[in-house]
């Protein structure tokens, strides 16, 4: 079937209102559940294809997400599509208003390869909840996770609800071309300006979920052992091919080698060899090629060994960093943390003021003034206080970036709202209505309407 047909089939089915019915919605969200329970071996497997990633961290960080995400919906939909009553003004008197979320149309999800099935199915499911119809174009670089979601979708649901497009550079390019009622995209900032610039040939919003170089600030007043810990998981969760990974450290001079120390013990305890079920292998050679580029043998504190047959690089600290070194100029999306120091709290916060607004920033300190300083002078997507990466668990936060690092957001309520327009109403009663706006206008007249607007 050819993606226009798909897309034209989509728009007329819209048009049916089938899907702004609940009851729809509701029963396409619990068959999309059967079918990643049903088909769970078939996920584990493709992505352990793709690059080594286990059973663990792909239902820790990718199947759970997508299940909890539906579980949202069904248990919430009622409540998110119903019309919120609001305040009419004294000028609107006699009247009620309300607004009412309505589904945007024929939405284009493109997904990322880092947590392919996140990141591909947790949009779409936000789409659909919202009455959407959606076409789904995951990354052809995890090509068999690709082909895994094609398989599971295409087979289970009709394409004009519902269709997995594959395809590469090329077929994305065409896809750009042709006219969506919202695209929403995640992956890289480079590539996100080539999909604002596409829409904007139509007019057609966007979602744009990026990176950036996020940083994590440990000072002296941290809790060292938890700070080490909880940087060295989430820092090396999936290689480091994560975006909201720590992608740097500021660590208080006074404290910086207690803390190197502990971040070492703590990389050593955890074990990242080659093949480990706790760690997985770079994308792909381009990737990996790249990554290696960025570690300076003279600035190794711990680790730089690396497997170009395995695509394996050990997770490798970078002391002496200056903000000028190659691997500060971009964001890393890989094992390799680079280590800065700093002695004054505030003046470390002015540097990063400097930079692109990241996706995420992260503060380990048990200093409430610091904390208000961190919360209040940088603007970054989302972060912690005291660990990394997990305000992303929780649906009731907003997950998206800002400036450089993206457009928009979602999970919870905020996804439902992103594939949602808010159309306002306002219904008048049709007596008691004085003739105050209606002319021959007069000095009196103008008069009572300053004292009503």
């Amino acid at each position: 079937m050819e993606i226009q047909e798909v897309i034209l089939s989509q728009k007329e089915f819209f048009k049916t209102q089938q899907t702004k019915n609940l009851k729809f919605r509701k029963m396409y969200l619990e068959k999309l559940k059967g079918l990643i329970i049903k088909n769970e071996n078939l996920l584990y497997e493709a992505i352990y294809k793709d690059f080594g990633k286990s059973k663990f961290d792909t239902f820790t960080t990718e199947i759970s997400f997508i299940l909890n995400d539906i579980d949202y919906y069904l248990k919430n939909l009622k409540s998110l599509s119903k019309p919120k009553k609001i305040r009419t003004n004294l000028a609107n008197q006699i009247g009620k208003s309300r607004i009412h979320p309505e589904p945007l149309g024929n939405i284009l999800v493109i997904g990322a390869w880092n947590y392919p099935y996140q990141l591909s199915f947790s949009p779409v499911i936000a789409a659909l909840a919202a009455g959407n119809c959606c076409i789904l174009k995951p990354s052809e670089i995890a090509e068999n996770t690709m082909k895994a979601m094609s398989k599971i979708i295409n087979e289970h649901f009709p394409p004009e609800y519902l269709y997995v497009y594959e395809g590469g550079i090329d077929e994305t390019t065409e896809l750009l071309k042709l006219k969506f009622d919202k695209i929403f995209f995640t992956g890289s900032t480079k590539v996100g300006k080539i999909v604002y610039k596409a829409a904007a040939e139509n007019l057609t919003p966007v979602a744009l979920e990026l990176g950036g170089k996020s940083p994590a600030i440990i000072t002296k007043d941290a809790h060292l052992e938890v700070a080490a810990k909880r940087i060295v998981w989430g820092k090396f969760l999936n290689a480091g091919q994560t975006c909201v990974a720590p992608d740097y450290l500021l660590v208080e001079e006074s404290v910086q080698e207690q803390f190197l120390e502990t971040l070492r013990s703590y990389i050593k305890e955890f074990s990242y060899q080659p093949d480990a079920e706790q760690y997985t292998k770079i994308i792909n050679q381009s990737n990996f090629e790249r990554l290696i580029r960025l570690i300076d043998k003279n600035k190794i504190y711990f680790g730089g060994k690396f497997d170009k047959e395995k695509l394996y690089i050990e997770p490798t600290v970078l002391t002496n960093i200056n903000w000028s070194d190659e691997v500060m100029r971009e964001e890393i999306f890989g094992p390799i943390l680079p280590v800065l120091s700093f002695k004054n709290f505030n003046l470390a916060l002015n540097e990063v003021l400097e930079l692109e607004k990241p996706l995420a920033a992260y503060l380990f300190t048990n200093n409430s003034e610091e904390k208000e300083n961190f919360t209040n002078k940088l603007s970054f997507g989302g972060g912690c206080i005291n660990d990394v990466i997990m305000h992303l668990g929780n649906d009731n936060l907003p997950f998206g970036g800002v400036g450089n690092s993206g457009i928009g957001n979602y999970h919870g309520r905020f996804g439902f709202e992103t594939f949602s327009h808010q159309k306002s109403i306002l219904e008048k009663a049709t007596w008691g209505e004085p003739n105050i706006k209606y002319p021959p206008y007069s000095e009196n007249k103008l008069k009572w309407i300053k004292r009503f607007l």
